[in-house]
């Protein structure tokens, strides 16, 4: 038996930006139970180099999305990145999750040889099938934004451990 398309990302995006949601949660039981405002850890970042944490949440939701939308040929949602809060990126996540589970199976299904193109800012577009753009492309992206979210709230001293990460449900 194969997988689907469907199966091989909706469920899997779903499951771990619920598990970013529940992380972002601990990240604000932290900051104040040690009496910090958690804004803080919002503008962390793990190298000056890298995005603070507020746009690694951004950016996991934006690859999981769009994604969703490449796949299924739908239009993404416009989710302006004007996050500034805990509460919002939260609401960010769940409007992320409600969208890729409205698009129906049927739509993603099938699409493993859909032709994919990916804007690149400066160049040239990336041109991928789609089963190659899935695995190979948007879930690697998706999961580098996310574990550099847990890595900056885990770097600050916020108490997550794997089973956070991959989650219980």
């Amino acid at each position: 038996m194969t997988i689907s398309m469907y199966s091989a990302s909706v469920p899997v995006f779903a499951k771990m930006l619920h598990n970013l949601d529940v992380m972002l949660g601990k990240a604000e039981q932290h900051a104040a139970s040690r009496g910090f405002d958690v804004a803080v850890l919002l503008a962390a970042r793990l190298a000056p180099d890298m995005f603070a944490l507020t746009r690694q949440v951004q950016i996991a939701c934006d690859a999981a999305k769009f994604a969703v939308a490449r796949l299924s040929g739908a239009d993404a949602p416009s989710f302006p990145d004007q996050e500034a809060t805990v509460a919002e990126l939260q609401q960010r996540i769940r409007k992320t999750i409600e969208y890729i589970e409205s698009v129906p199976p049927a739509q993603l299904d099938g699409s493993e040889a859909k032709p994919i193109s990916v804007p690149v800012r400066g160049a040239d577009p990336l041109s991928f099938e789609g089963e190659a753009y899935l695995k190979h492309h948007a879930m690697p992206n998706f999961y580098f934004h996310l574990t550099a979210a847990y890595a900056i709230l885990r770097h600050n001293g916020v108490s997550l451990g794997k089973g956070d990460f991959l989650g219980r449900r």
